[in-house]
C-alpha cells in the first residue's frame, strides 16, 4: 500500500512537471512578435475613456442629468472624443495603442461597440492591448437612460471582458494568469507588455457597489517574477501596465487610487528588474519617482481621455537610448471640421472643453467650500478658483509649470492662514515633484540585476 502511495505521488510530480514544460513550451511558441529586434517602438498610451455607447442613451433629461454631475467628465460628447483619437491614431500610426483600463462608464455592454472602434485601429496596423479598469467589469451600477429615467441595464463579467477584447490581447498573450484578466504580451521582440489586472471586482455584485481599490494577489506576484524571468530569457524588456497606482501621486488621496499592497509590489518589481509602471485611475498627468537609485522605478499616471484636454501618452522605445514619454491631445476640432460639423463645440472643442471642465470643477468646489462655513461667500470663490486652477495643471500635467500663478491668486493666500487646512496642503503637494510630468526620458536597463 504504501508503495502504491509512493508510485502515485511520483506518477502525479511527473504529469505535473511535463505539464509545466509544455505549458511554458507553448508560451515560447506562441512568441513571435510583429516587430521585430532592434526596431524603434512607439506606443500611444491612453487611460480612463469611460465610453458610453450611443444605443444606451436618447440624450433625454435622465441623460443630461447624468451628465452634469460627472465631475467634468465629457460624456455629452464621448462618442466624438473616441472617434476623433481613432481617426488621430490612423493619422499617426503608432505600433501599439495601450489602454489602461476603465474603458467603459459602467461596465454596460459598451464594451462590445467600444472594441468595434478598437478594430478599426487594429485594421490601420496599430496593435490594441487592454485591461480592464475598476469600472469596467461586474458593475452593478451599468444604466441606459431614457426620457426622465435610467434604467439597469447588463454588466458584464470577467470571461466576457477576455471574449470581447479577445482580439486587443487575450489572444495574442504569452502568458495568462490564472486568477485575473492579467497577461503578458510581445508585441515587439525587445519590448513586451506585462498587462495588470489589478482591479477588486469580484464582491461588487453582493456588495451592490463596484470597489475602486487595487491590489495585486499573492500568487499573481508570483506569477509576474515568471514573466519577468521568461522575459529575460528572450532579452526582452517589460513595460508594465496597471490600472490603480503603484505609487502615491496625491497626499492625502490614495486610498482607493494607490494599490493596497504598494510596498510589497514595489519589492517585487525591484526584484524582476520592473522599471516603468503605466497607470491611470487618478484622472490626472503624474510621474512619480520611487527612488533615486541606480535603478528606480517610474509610475507614469496619464490624465483621463473623457476629461479635459483629452490627454493620452506617447512611449517610444529606440534600442539604442531606451524610453521617451511625452503627451499629446486628441485633436477633436480638426476632426470635427472634416466632417463639416455645425455645432460650434466641436469646431472649438478646445476652448469649449476647457470651460466645460471649469464650470463643473468651480460648482463642485464652491459647493464643499460653502458646507464647511470656514469662508465667507466671496473667499470662497476666490479658493475654489484656486482649486480650478489646480485641477487644470494636474490635468496637464503642468503642476510646476502653473506653480507661481497658483501660490500667488487670491484663493492660495486666503488659505496660508490655515496652517491645518487640508486643502491648503493638497495644493502644496503638487510641487514637491521636480519631474516634468510631460517628458522623461529612461535610459536603457535590463528586467533582471
Amino acid at each position: 500500500m504504501k508503495n502504491k502511495k509512493i508510485l502515485l505521488v511520483a506518477g502525479l510530480v511527473i504529469i505535473t512537471f511535463i505539464f509545466t514544460s509544455f505549458s511554458i513550451k507553448l508560451a515560447s511558441n506562441k512568441i513571435n512578435p510583429k516587430i521585430k529586434a532592434n526596431q524603434n517602438v512607439t506606443f500611444f498610451v491612453a487611460s480612463d475613456i469611460h465610453y458610453l455607447a450611443k444605443s444606451l442613451s436618447d440624450n433625454g433629461n435622465a441623460y443630461k442629468t447624468f451628465t452634469d454631475t460627472r465631475d467634468g467628465k465629457q460624456l455629452n460628447y464621448i462618442e466624438e472624443i473616441v472617434n476623433a483619437f481613432v481617426a488621430n491614431i490612423k493619422n499617426k500610426k503608432p505600433d501599439v495603442l495601450i489602454i489602461s483600463g476603465d474603458l467603459t462608464t459602467n461596465g454596460e455592454k459598451s464594451h462590445i461597440e467600444l472594441a468595434k472602434k478598437l478594430k478599426e485601429v487594429e485594421s490601420s496596423g496599430t496593435a490594441v492591448y487592454v485591461i480592464p479598469g475598476n469600472h469596467d467589469v461586474f458593475n452593478p451600477y451599468a444604466r441606459s437612460f431614457k426620457g426622465d429615467k435610467q434604467y439597469k441595464t447588463d454588466y458584464i463579467s470577467d470571461v466576457d471582458f477576455s471574449k470581447i477584447y479577445a482580439n486587443f490581447g487575450y489572444n495574442e498573450a504569452v502568458l495568462r494568469d490564472n486568477s485575473t484578466l492579467s497577461y503578458l504580451a510581445a508585441p515587439s521582440s525587445d519590448t513586451w507588455l506585462l498587462m495588470l489586472d489589478t482591479t477588486k471586482y469580484k464582491d461588487n455584485i453582493k456588495l451592490g457597489y463596484p470597489e475602486a481599490g487595487g491590489k495585486i494577489s499573492a500568487s499573481t506576484l508570483d506569477w509576474i517574477k515568471k514573466c519577468s524571468k521568461l522575459a529575460k530569457e528572450h532579452n526582452a524588456k517589460i513595460v508594465t501596465v496597471m490600472h490603480q497606482n503603484l505609487l502615491d501621486h496625491v497626499d492625502g488621496i490614495t486610498n482607493d487610487f494607490t494599490i493596497d499592497n504598494s510596498k510589497e509590489a514595489v519589492n517585487v518589481f525591484k526584484e524582476a528588474g520592473l522599471r516603468i509602471a503605466l497607470s491611470g485611475h487618478i484622472h490626472i498627468q503624474d510621474i512619480k519617482l520611487q527612488d533615486n537609485s541606480s535603478s528606480p522605478i517610474y509610475d507614469i499616471a496619464t490624465s483621463a481621455l473623457i476629461v479635459f484636454p483629452q490627454q493620452y501618452g506617447i512611449l517610444k522605445y529606440s534600442p539604442k537610448d531606451g524610453f521617451d514619454y511625452s503627451t499629446s491631445q486628441v485633436d477633436v476640432q480638426s476632426y470635427a471640421k472634416k466632417l463639416n460639423s455645425q455645432d460650434p463645440n466641436l469646431t472649438n472643442f478646445k476652448k469649449y472643453s476647457k470651460n466645460f471642465y471649469e464650470t463643473h470643477a468651480y460648482n463642485t468646489s464652491i459647493s464643499r467650500l460653502y458646507l464647511t462655513e470656514e469662508f465667507t461667500d466671496e473667499q470662497s470663490k476666490e479658493v475654489a478658483k484656486t482649486k480650478v486652477m489646480q485641477n487644470e495643471a494636474r490635468n496637464m500635467g503642468t503642476t510646476n509649470k502653473d506653480k507661481e500663478a497658483i501660490i500667488n491668486s487670491k484663493g492660495f493666500k486666503l488659505l496660508e492662514s490655515n496652517e491645518d487646512n487640508f486643502l491648503k496642503k493638497f495644493l502644496e503637494s503638487a510641487y514637491n515633484n521636480g519631474i516634468d510630468n510631460n517628458k522623461l526620458h529612461i535610459p536603457n536597463y535590463t528586467n533582471i540585476k
